[in-house]
């Protein structure tokens, strides 16, 4: 993954610079990637379903990256002005010491969001039967890959000799792999976990982001010359998200997930409500959006353990927290 952003940057890093915000019925327009498209980034859909983003002045055009990989070329490439994703793909770019640099500015989330599935019941799961099995839990050096072999690490199984993790499957591939007898086991996201559930295909067996504690997961991640252009605009999309968390802090599941049924087309409200709530139970968003540098120790210590991380970087070289900072 590290020689993978290296290359990409050195492609990218001459490219024209990005146009500022364009206007569309007075609204300011923000190019958003998203690395997948999950009930996990909820707040995000609830802004944009109950409209807070228009009310500060932003229309949203949401693409889908299918992967870090894919929302850091979207971003370096400045065919998106921000991109959420694993804010490992910072570090990797971060550490070649290069000129406008992207930064985390928010976090969203703060927990591994993938529940571990299983083809059989295993009403009685440990962790230590993940011995001698074989694993889909991401690409190579994305956080949810890393996490899970960390969380292996802690309870004593390490990756080769006590189980595997198999690398081979593009992430927006890994669920249809699964189905198709790739692996014993895979970690999958919401709603998909819970609707394919409930149609017999896998069982649910464990959360990943309970096992696995507080790192700093999918954050909203921009190029230091756009948040300098733009702060005012920064400040407004972070104030449409905290509209969005008080939405969802005062309302109940079901209402919420009638809220953003649009951004699910294919999956039903029960579903949704479902998977909100799995995330409600492991306190999966970080509402203040402010990421502490306790928690991105943590995650470059995870990269480490992985083998993708060799020198660490500077805190203050990776996240801006002052947009966030003003919202207190």
């Amino acid at each position: 993954m590290k020689k993978f952003f290296i290359s990409l940057f050195c492609v990218l890093f001459a490219l024209s610079p990005f146009a500022a915000c364009k206007s569309a019925n007075g609204l300011k327009t923000i190019r958003l990637n998203e690395v997948t498209h999950s009930v996990f980034y909820a707040p995000l859909y609830v802004a944009i379903e109950n409209g807070y983003f228009k009310d500060e002045g932003i229309k949203i055009e949401l693409t889908n990256g299918g992967g870090a990989d894919a929302s850091m070329t979207a971003l370096l490439s400045k065919s998106s002005d921000i991109s959420l994703m694993g804010p490992e793909t910072v570090i990797y770019v971060q550490n070649q010491g290069k000129q406008d640099l992207p930064v985390v500015f928010g976090q969203l989330t703060q927990k591994d969001g993938s529940f571990l599935v299983s083809r059989n019941p295993e009403p009685n799961f440990k962790w230590e039967d993940l011995k001698g099995k074989s694993i889909l839990a991401g690409r190579r050096g994305g956080v949810p890959a890393m996490t899970f072999e960390y969380i292996l690490k802690e309870l004593g199984l390490n990756i080769g000799d006590d189980y595997q993790l198999n690398f081979d499957v593009q992430f927006n591939l890994m669920t249809s792999a699964f189905l198709a007898g790739t692996a014993d086991y895979c970690t999958v996201f919401e709603p998909t976990a819970s609707e394919y559930q409930s149609a017999g295909k896998w069982h649910i067996v464990a959360s990943v982001g309970e096992q696995g504690g507080e790192i700093p997961d999918t954050s909203f991640i921009s190029l230091s010359s756009y948040l300098n252009k733009n702060p005012k605009i920064i400040k407004s999309f972070l104030k449409a998200l905290k509209k969005a968390h008080e939405f969802i802090d005062n309302n109940t599941e079901k209402v919420v997930a009638e809220a953003i049924i649009k951004q699910f087309p294919s999956t039903t409200i029960d579903s949704i409500e479902t998977s909100l709530i799995s995330y409600k139970n492991i306190n999966a968003w970080k509402k203040d959006f402010i990421a502490t540098e306790e928690s991105f120790t943590r995650l470059q210590n995870i990269m480490i353990n992985a083998g993708e991380l060799q020198n660490k970087v500077d805190f203050s070289k990776l996240v801006n927290n002052s947009f966030a900072q003003e919202l207190l």
